[in-house]
């Protein structure tokens, strides 16, 4: 596994979110991340009160220039949840370290159930959209891949058939580019689906009745190590979500759902399911 991989993401010194899981599942896995943060945050914004913010958005491109001094080149870049600053900052760098063979998964964190996240509109979205460009992978929710399409949100619609129909809009819209819908509803199951860049598919599991922030970041991160593992989209879904359902059932039931579910059991499962789909 000695791929060079990139993180760019923020970094909560408390709450299990974005590069707070990213880089110790990935680690765990055999990879070793190098990281990129886009700010620094005393908490996530989920629930803590009036956290700090450290923009570190100014740094990306001396970062990345840097880097190219090293020289470092990146086979796999990640990146997760970046805000207004950063999104703007990797459009203007982005070229300077795009490959035409790398693997880039871009989860285009931007909302959820309809909404977007405090601080995002829709000209965050448009941004997105040009991110995207760049992209190999891509991990929306519902709402996100509605928000990648200028779907207006008021014609969301949490159901399979919709779901179905956003991902072929997707797919013409983002073509050359393996997709996953995650977070689709189904009565007491989850759904997701999935196109591998030939073929579409559904994937589901009963719900769990717990919900925890940071389940998204690592999907995201759980996903990437098993594609890069074996190069199987579905095969990566299906471990991603088998992970978050083992890490939840893991979880204490007096745990706080701020800080996230116990993803370190769930390691050694991940480790060994990882080393089998390897030989």
């Amino acid at each position: 596994m000695n791929m060079n991989l990139l993180i760019s993401q923020d970094l909560s010194c408390a709450g299990q979110v974005s590069m707070s899981v990213a880089l110790p599942i990935l680690g765990a896995c055999g990879y070793s991340p190098s990281i990129l943060p886009t700010a620094m945050l005393s908490t996530h914004t989920g629930g803590f009160g009036r956290n700090t913010f450290l923009d570190l958005s100014d740094e990306i491109s001396k970062i990345i220039d840097h880097l190219q001094e090293v020289p470092l080149d990146f086979d796999t870049i990640y990146l997760g949840y970046l805000g207004a600053n950063a999104l703007n900052a990797w459009l203007k760098n982005i070229k300077k370290i795009y490959q035409e063979n790398q693997i880039i998964l871009l989860d285009p964190v931007m909302g959820d159930h309809g909404k977007f996240y405090s601080g995002m509109n829709s000209d965050y979205a448009k941004n997105m959209q040009k991110l995207a460009k760049y992209a190999t992978i891509l991990t929306p929710n519902l709402t996100e891949a509605c928000m990648l399409l200028d779907i207006p949100l008021n014609q969301i619609s949490e159901s399979l058939p919709f779901a179905q129909e956003v991902m072929e809009n997707l797919k013409e819209k983002m073509s050359n580019k393996k997709i996953v819908i995650t977070g689709i509803p189904l009565n007491d199951e989850i759904g997701m689906i999935g196109y591998d860049g030939e073929n579409t598919w559904t994937l589901s599991q009963k719900k769990i009745g717990r919900s925890f922030f940071g389940t998204g970041d690592i999907f995201a991160s759980v996903f990437l190590a098993s594609y890069l593992t074996k190069a199987d989209l579905k095969n990566a879904a299906e471990v991603a979500a088998k992970f978050i359902t083992i890490a939840i059932k893991n979880t204490k039931p007096d745990q706080d759902q701020r800080f996230g579910p116990n993803y370190a059991a769930a390691l050694p499962w991940l480790i060994e399911r990882l080393r089998k789909d390897s030989e």
